[in-house]
């Protein structure tokens, strides 16, 4: 996934350049083993056939062949089924139509050992302590990804952090799953660090090489990765090869190069996959799926390269990402014009707002949340299932939710660094910054995903992870407010405070918009000064004990309409001029504005001017107005020019001269009585030929009674 840092503004920008998020991406497993592949040795513990395989023949005539290093045990296989019908939850979910139970229902795993390790522990349902992949397993999750990176160590043998991915940590992580009947998808990075869109690193064993040379060693240590993780019983099911690579892959950036790395990837996964007699699908990965354009053209290279794959795999955040609607016309694209498999290989959702480790959070989930869905467990259920259905409908074969298991490690408000850094929890560590000195090295530290794990930050699975089995038959729960979308009220000065009696509420179950009848706190209600500006909250109550907060804002409210002349409908302005050609203009030029691009612009080359702009405001409330306007100009040798206003026929003036380019003169009739609710303000001038200025930000505000 897009690296995203703890830092908002960081996150943000690997958001737009990344494309985004803590979500790094650089796999590669471990390079340390030399052996070649060997035949395989136990049965595999999903694939249920006992017959030894043989290396090819080339292989037994160049290599000796080698007995592996390790080896591991038997694993015991417990599975379990989906409902066969909905089932009552602390969640709602809506049955998706025509979802098959191979839908990959997948989850990315990968930081569960380095979790484990810093002492994070795990929790059932009951709140007893179980091993995290059974949980995931009885949720209905079936597929677990995993990262892997060549070599995520310093010389001294000191972990570069974001789980310490080597191919050791996936052999333990996969035979985990395996045990609890989930298929494992091995996603290899082909660096020694996170990978994606803005960095593709190649790992240190591989630098200096030619790209030829690259891609025997990426050949070499796919085959050999892989055959060590079949060897321990691991069931992969899919080998993704290369992580988010849109830029380029293990410090290669020409696309050629880039679909020769590819294509050795590719052949050692079919001949490792012969080999074993597995059906182990291959799967490219890239993001910035909102470049559509982008996302085609390199499903063509692909193409024209001719690429061995089957699954064409896209990262999809909704907060980063676009709309499910784009998402779906990107997958349709490429299964029907290029006729490929299509995944989701990364999502997530947050289900709280809150940071469980001191260290910030990549997606915040306040202003950054996608309309309609809070940073609620209910939210983050039905984020997910949404993005399901809608995968779903045009032939999508599964989503993987990104690293539901990185929940925090240490107490939130402790300086959890000694963890992250001796065990590699955070998501990078001091260690990483020689390899990645411009991320890593500035910005290491802790989890930045733990508000968009499945798990709460002291291990305890949530409702949502539950959505994964309820996909096929929905889930009913008692009718229950998800979610109060933001309330906020702008007041006048010296108006009153009116705060409205019912607001709009979203329900678990999606109803159709709805509002609930809200008690506001009188004694917060009553300390609001609405005689000065400030900014203020108030609670209050649904019926059902929600509670709800509205912001206040007491400010200085401009009653001009089309104050600055940005909008293109200027009918609210009368402009009058004397002569045959007017002499102004409504100028779209940033420099010559006061705010915004446009200003109201006057010049004549050859004869003087007089004209006037104004605007007749009605429904005032009665009360005392302050009227300013803004003015800059020159080459003034004689002129009247003057702010005007006009109410009940009587009129107040502010005469101004403009006197040189930015020199803004702010004209200001300080004290207007509107009884009537009417009152005229404009700007008249009488100047000479060639000279010139413009006029902008008319201001009108109240200020007593």
């Amino acid at each position: 996934m897009r690296h995203s840092h703890m830092k908002t503004s960081y996150a943000k920008l690997l958001a737009l350049g990344i494309s985004t998020g803590l979500c790094l991406s650089a796999l590669t497993g471990c390079g340390g083993n030399n052996t070649e592949p060997a035949a395989k040795t136990q049965e595999s513990a999903q694939e249920q056939t006992s017959a030894e395989t043989e290396i090819s023949t080339e292989t037994q005539e160049t290599e000796e062949v080698k007995e592996p290093e390790k080896e591991y045990g038997p694993i015991e296989v417990t599975s379990f089924p989906l409902p066969d019908g909905p089932e009552e939850s602390e969640i709602f979910i809506k049955p998706i139509e025509n979802i098959s139970d191979d839908f990959i229902r997948g989850m990315d795993a990968s930081a569960v050992l380095v979790n484990e390790n810093s002492g994070a522990v795990y929790y059932n349902y009951a709140g007893e302590e179980q091993d995290v992949f059974k949980t995931l397993a009885e949720s209905g999750v079936n597929y677990i990804r995993i990262r892997v990176w060549n070599d995520p160590y310093d010389e001294n043998g000191n972990g570069y952090g974001g789980g310490n991915n080597d191919l050791e940590t996936a052999i333990e992580l996969g035979r985990r799953a395996t045990q609890y009947g989930m298929k494992v998808c091995i996603d290899f990075h082909y660096s020694d660090f996170w990978a994606d869109p803005k960095r593709q690193h190649a790992p240190k064993a591989w630098e200096g090489m030619s790209g030829e040379e690259k891609c025997d060693a990426l050949y070499e240590f796919t085959k050999e990765s892989l055959t060590e993780l079949l060897d321990a019983g691991v069931n992969v099911g899919m080998v993704q090869v290369g992580n988010e690579i849109n830029n380029g892959m293990s410090g290669e950036t020409d696309v050629a190069v880039v679909m020769d790395l590819l294509t050795s990837g590719s052949r050692a996964v079919r001949e490792i996959a012969e080999t074993y007699g597995k059906d182990i699908q291959v799967a490219v990965h890239y993001t910035n799926i909102e470049d559509t354009d982008g996302i085609d053209r390199i499903a063509q290279n692909l193409e024209d390269a001719g690429v061995d794959y089957d699954v064409f795999g896209l990262s999809y955040y909704p907060f980063w990402d676009g709309t499910n609607e784009n998402m779906q016309a990107v997958a349709k694209n490429l299964i029907d014009k290029y006729g490929k498999k299509v995944m989701i290989a990364e999502t997530s959702y947050c289900y709280t707002s809150e940071d469980g480790d001191g260290s910030g959070n990549s997606f915040e989930g306040v202003d950054d949340l996608v309309e309609g869905y809070a940073a609620t467990v209910q939210s983050q259920a039905t984020m997910i299932r949404d993005i399901c259905e809608a995968a779903n409908d045009v032939g999508v074969i599964g989503v993987f939710y990104w690293e539901g298991t990185w929940i925090p490690v240490g107490e939130p408000d402790a300086d959890n660094s000694p963890l992250w850094e001796e065990f590699g929890s955070g998501w990078a560590s001091s260690f990483a910054a020689d390899y990645d000195p411009d991320d890593a090295g500035l910005y290491y530290g802790g989890c930045s995903w733990d508000n968009q794990a499945m798990f709460d930050f002291d291990g305890h699975p949530l409702a949502s992870l539950n959505v994964f089995k309820y996909l096929k038959y929905g889930s009913t729960a008692p009718l229950a407010v998800d979610s109060v979308p933001k309330i906020s009220v702008v007041c006048g000065v010296g108006n009153e405070l009116e705060l409205p009696e019912k607001v709009d509420v979203i329900y678990n179950d999606r109803s159709a918009n709805t509002q609930a009848a809200v008690t506001w706190d009188e004694v917060q209600v009553s300390a609001i000064d609405t005689n000065k500006g400030g900014e203020y909250q108030v609670t209050g109550s649904l019926e059902d004990g929600t509670e709800v907060t509205c912001d206040v804002e007491v400010k200085m409210i401009n009653h001009v309409q089309n104050p600055s002349f940005e909008d293109a409908d200027t009918s609210m302005w009368k402009v009058s001029y004397e002569g045959e050609n007017n002499p102004t203009d409504f100028q779209v030029k940033a420099d010559d504005a006061y705010t915004g691009e446009v200003a109201f612009h006057f010049w004549s080359a050859d004869s003087d001017m007089e004209f006037s702009i104004e605007q007749e405001i009605t429904d005032l409330e009665p009360g005392t107005y302050q009227l300013f306007a803004y003015a800059q100009g020159g080459d003034v040798t004689e002129g009247e020019m003057e702010l005007y206003a006009i109410v009940n026929g009587e009129e107040q003036t502010e005469p101004f001269m403009v006197t040189t380019w930015t020199d803004w003169k702010t004209p200001t009739i300080p004290e207007i009585k509107v009884t009537d609710g009417t009152l005229t303000i404009g700007v008249r001038m009488k100047c000479n030929a060639k000279s010139w200025g413009t006029v902008d930000e008319f201001t009108l505000n109240r200020i007593s009674d």
